[in-house]
């Protein structure tokens, strides 16, 4: 992101730009900053953009070779186009003789670092990750947000915040826009104002009952998932995160295992603080084989639904039920 922010400063652009990466937020925001100061404001003569999958190189080349109408330079836009998890031979050749007026950005999800494209982008142009942020750099950026309004939050009540919203950036906006609305005329933030107005993601519910589950509870796991089955969740659905949350106990109690401490298992996993410490505290309840054998059941769960043997509702409360007994 420096390196963006100090080609914009000095007006030393790279001509080939690929924005990739989670954090759809930042992305945008460069994608915007980028265009703003390439091109000038209203110019849409000189600037096209391609969105989505399917879309024709040879178009997109042709384009390309013409030259800027009264202006100095000709940008082109591509965002979700799919181009850089196959091979798109014909435009990493064209990259490498594409004319000095033209500068080609790329917003992309995910990029394949093996394939001839992101190759030759990283060579002759800049590539830029925008991964997850951290729960240090997500603080600071919402304190930020928070001070220009005039408005305080303790670190507890920050730490609660960030498990409603998660790290996703736009959504984290939108929460703290609507706690700015329901704050007006209070300097401080609370807890309760957070639990009056800020919508608990998914995510979260989840694990709220992955601990019920971890805590024996097993009528409020089952009530958990039935209040998500409740939110139209797609019960499969539930299962992927399920098992995404018992592999990250599992990892996070692996390198606990090894001596790493709290802010390092956050480094490693890229996950937040606060995220590591719950999960060191629930995978207190269970030993390194129990959490490879419940890797094992979900996998098995999910080849039994797909073959028909055991509908999608009932697999997933199966397992709910098995990994919350009172026994273990």
């Amino acid at each position: 992101m420096k390196r963006v922010i100090e080609d914009i400063k000095t007006g030393e652009w790279k001509q080939i730009y690929l924005f990739t990466g989670s954090e759809d937020y930042l992305k945008l925001q460069y994608r915007d900053k980028l265009i703003q100061a390439l091109m000038p404001e209203g110019d849409t003569m000189n600037l096209s953009r391609f969105q989505g999958k399917g879309q024709d190189v040879r178009e997109i080349i042709s384009l390309g070779e013409t030259m800027p109408f009264f202006a100095e330079r000709r940008m082109i836009v591509l965002e979700d186009t799919g181009f850089f998890k196959n091979s798109c031979g014909d435009l990493a050749d064209y990259l490498e003789r594409i004319p000095e007026y033209l500068y080609l950005l790329f917003v992309e999800q995910e990029a394949d670092k093996r394939g001839k494209l992101y190759k030759t982008v990283k060579k002759l142009g800049r590539i830029v990750e925008f991964g997850v942020q951290d729960d240090r750099t997500l603080t600071r950026w919402i304190l930020g947000m928070l001070k220009r309004e005039g408005k305080k939050i303790t670190q507890k009540d920050m730490e609660l915040l960030l498990l409603h919203t998660g790290n996703d950036m736009s959504n984290i906006e939108r929460e703290v826009d609507k706690l700015l609305c329901y704050t007006m005329g209070r300097e401080i933030i609370t807890e309760e104002d957070i639990r009056a107005v800020c919508t608990v993601r998914t995510t979260n519910k989840i694990f709220d009952m992955v601990r019920a589950v971890t805590e024996r509870n097993q009528k409020k796991a089952l009530d958990l998932y039935y209040d998500l089955l409740a939110l139209k969740e797609p019960p499969m659905r539930i299962l992927f995160l399920i098992a995404r949350q018992f592999r990250q106990l599992l990892q996070v109690k692996e390198l606990a295992g090894e001596g790493m401490d709290q802010a390092g298992i956050a480094a490693a996993l890229g996950i937040q603080g606060f995220v590591v410490r719950n999960c060191l505290g629930l995978a207190r309840n269970y030993t390194k084989e129990m959490l490879k054998q419940a890797e094992e059941d979900f996998t098995q769960a999910e080849e039994d639904v797909k073959t028909g043997k055991l509908g999608d509702v009932l697999s997933v409360e199966l397992l709910i039920v098995k990994y919350s007994m009172q026994n273990g």
